[in-house]
Parts: C-alpha cells; structure tokens; sequence
C-alpha cells in the first residue's frame, strides 16, 4: 500500500478530543451543518423500529429521567467494530461542565485509508415539554431529512455532503427526544485513498443503529420517581 501525505481534513479530525473538551458542551446540538446538503432518497431514515424505543411519559411534562447515563455504554462493541473499524469500543468521554445532564462519548479511527467518527450524546431537560423545545430547535437547523417513525417520542435524521481540499466527508445526524431527554448522534465517514465519501444509505442507517441503541441506554437514566 503506498504511502499518502495526510490532508488538512484528517489532521482536524484527528484531534478532536483536546477541541471538544475545551468547548465544553458544544456537540449538544449537534455538528455545524455541512456546506453541501445531499438530496439522497431518504426511505432507510423512516424504517419503524420500536424493539428499543423508551416509552413515553405518562404525565404531561413530567421528567421521567433525572440523570444522563453513559454515553460510552450505549453503543455495543460489535456495533463499534461494524461502523468505526480499528476504534477502541470503550470510546472517550468528553468532559461536561454538567455530567449529570449533559454527557457526550466518541469513537474515531483511521483504518487504512478509511476515517469514521462516531458521536453519541445525551442532554437531560427539566421538562418534557422543555425537550420538545430542545429537540425542535435542533431539528431546525438540520434541514433536507426526514423522520424516523419508531423512535423515542420523536426522531428526525439527515445525511449531509462536505467537500475540503477535494477530499468528500459524509455525515448522518440523528436526533431524538424520549420524554424530558434529548439523544443526538453523529456517525461521519471519509476515504483518504479515493478523496470519495461513503454513500448516502450507509451513513444514514449507521447512524439510525445507533440511535436505536443510544435511546435504549436512556434506561438508566431514569428518575426515581418518574413514571412508566
């Protein structure tokens, strides 16, 4: 395999970790949107799946979870392994300046030419009806998705296109809201060897797989004396 000199692309990627602590909790809305959108068919982002979607709040309002569980547990080792190759599955935590409301957990890794990231994140509201606010916020900056019947409460995916010194990124954002709980996950892919993105359909059900696991993990988070 012959060598090839890193782009600039990589190397931003590459050290994320020491960006995203200092930024405290900036990937609670998600990343910033792609220059580029990408007008793919979006049928895989409204497949139904409710094996592991949390139910809802009984009670109006009522914030059913009190605490964030651990992002880092959420995603299975084998989901891992299958999505971002060559990444350790215990993932990095990013430091929160509210880890009992806010935490965040990434996996990254260069597997020969290929590039994945992985974001998995969880921001606990007062109140349900201040995640809806949340969650709409969110879902209004994230433009060209659609839905996702059969998880959480509500879900919304989009799959977007980015282009930097002619090397392609592609990324999926899933966002969902489970009661008074708001789960965002990002999964990204690049290919360093043919400057090309991986496609439309792969991103977006990667990224729909771990949501399903991600809302799943919300049960730890559960409040005492939430109901359900």
């Amino acid at each position: 395999m012959r060598s090839l000199p890193l782009p600039l692309a990589l190397t931003a990627r590459l050290t994320p970790v020491a960006v995203l602590a200092c930024a405290g909790w900036a990937l609670s809305a998600g990343p910033a949107a792609p220059r580029t959108s990408v007008s793919g068919p979006r049928a895989e982002a409204s497949t139904p799946d409710t094996s592991s979607a949390a139910p809802s709040a009984t009670a109006e309002g009522a914030a059913k979870y009190s605490t964030a569980p651990s992002p880092c547990s959420a995603v299975p080792a084998s989901t891992v392994k299958d999505l971002v190759p060559g990444a350790k599955p215990a993932g990095k935590e990013i430091p929160s300046t509210d880890p009992k409301v806010r935490r965040t957990c990434s996996w990254n890794a260069l597997h020969g030419y290929a590039y994945h990231w992985l974001d998995v994140s969880y921001e606990i509201s007062g109140s349900e009806q201040e995640a809806r606010q949340e969650f709409q916020q969110q879902v209004s900056k994230k433009t060209g998705g659609g839905t996702v019947p059969g998880l959480g409460d509500s879900a919304y995916s989009v799959v977007n296109l980015s282009t930097e010194d002619k090397q392609q990124t592609r990324e999926g954002v899933v966002m969902a809201r489970v009661s008074n709980a708001v789960v965002v996950v990002t999964y990204s892919g690049s290919d360093f060897d043919t400057k090309k993105a991986p496609g439309t359909d792969e991103i977006n059900k990667g990224a729909i797989k771990v949501a399903r696991s991600a809302v799943g993990g919300l049960g730890g988070g559960r409040s005492g004396s939430g109901s359900g």
